[in-house]
């Protein structure tokens, strides 16, 4: 399997999403099939190839249990991979689907930062003229949770705040970094950005400058 296929193919990134949301815990065929939504030829030709890859590992099992598959976490590239599947099918689509659906009058950009060794996501939300109804976005982020099988810690900020970070303060250096991802780009929801409220300085300014011009 090449790394186009790994990347591309939909059965491949529809049991990774599986097993790296619980690197831990053993998958049998039956297990994965339910949950990654497919039939059990796919799981088992899926599943083969990545066990050669070194992908996925066997799980010993007794004898009156089903064989299972894990990840395998000393893979070489695992830290790599499972980073891949969290930025893109494991997290980052669900949640910019959700916030692009739910929240589309409201959220304006939004950021995945990455992902804490407890398998909490770290998602910063920036929103427009209009703010997303905070017991709205606490139901809609656990629900998610659930069908992604990670927590969601959510950091909701206007546009203005947004705007006026700097790589010198802890939100703004996480932007910053390379690990952030931005899921949800301005332009691509119906939110409006907020109308910015002008300084007394520059208010006066212009003032003066009307009086000028009579």
């Amino acid at each position: 399997m090449s790394a186009a296929d790994f990347l591309l193919a939909p059965e491949v990134q529809k049991l990774l999403k599986v097993v790296f949301a619980a690197p831990t815990n053993g998958f049998s065929v039956a297990e994965l099939a339910r949950k990654a939504k497919l039939n059990a030829d796919e799981v088992e030709r899926t599943q083969e190839h990545l066990l050669k890859c070194g992908i996925l590992t066997r799980r010993k099992s007794e004898a009156d249990e089903p064989e299972t598959v894990e990840a395998n976490t000393s893979f070489v590239f695992y830290n790599e991979l499972r980073s891949i599947a969290l930025k893109s099918f494991a997290a980052a689509e669900p949640i910019r689907a959700m916030l692009r659906s739910k929240f589309k009058d409201s959220v304006l950009r939004a950021f995945v930062l990455g992902e804490d060794e407890d398998a909490t996501v770290q998602l910063v939300v920036v929103h427009g003229r209009l703010v997303p109804d905070e017991s709205e976005m606490s139901i809609a982020c656990r629900k998610l949770s659930v069908s992604i099988g990670r927590h969601l810690n959510v950091h909701v900020i206007s546009s203005a705040k947004y705007a006026a970070l700097t790589p010198g303060d802890d939100l703004g250096a996480r932007l910053a970094d390379l690990s952030a991802v931005e899921i949800v780009s301005q332009g691509e929801t119906k939110a409006k950005p907020a109308v910015e409220r002008e300084g007394l300085l520059q208010s006066a300014r212009k003032r003066l400058a009307a009086l000028a011009r009579r």
